[in-house]
């Protein structure tokens, strides 16, 4: 089992012009309980249509600027800003500039 993985040995998931991910790490790579991570990329200048998970998500920011909004809360994006998706709470994001996407690192971990 290999303990790692580089970004260009997986391939874009769910990959279209304006967002994508690539899933970097699962039980594959010795995470355990349902945990797995990736980064993501971001052009829309308009909020996706919100996502909601059985296990939280968190999310810290690489690159790129924006906005976010989990549950009733919205708020700014820039590089470093950290932030949780609690478990059945809508979340979503959007990119200030299309030319300057969001690339956000995120982790999924079960509540229990």
């Amino acid at each position: 089992m290999n303990y790692y993985v580089r970004q260009d040995e997986v391939e874009v998931h769910h990959g279209e012009e304006e967002h994508g991910s690539w899933r970097l790490a699962g039980a594959e790579n010795g995470c355990v309980n349902g945990v797995h991570m990736g980064i993501s990329y971001n052009k829309l200048e308009d909020y996706r249509t919100p996502e909601t998970h059985d296990d939280q998500e968190g999310f810290c920011v690489l690159s790129g600027s924006g906005w976010a909004r989990v549950g009733n809360q919205e708020f700014r994006l820039t590089p470093h800003t950290s932030f949780i998706a609690p478990a059945g709470v809508e979340h979503t994001v959007k990119c200030d500039d299309k030319n300057d996407p969001l690339t956000i690192f995120w982790f999924h971990a079960p509540t229990k």
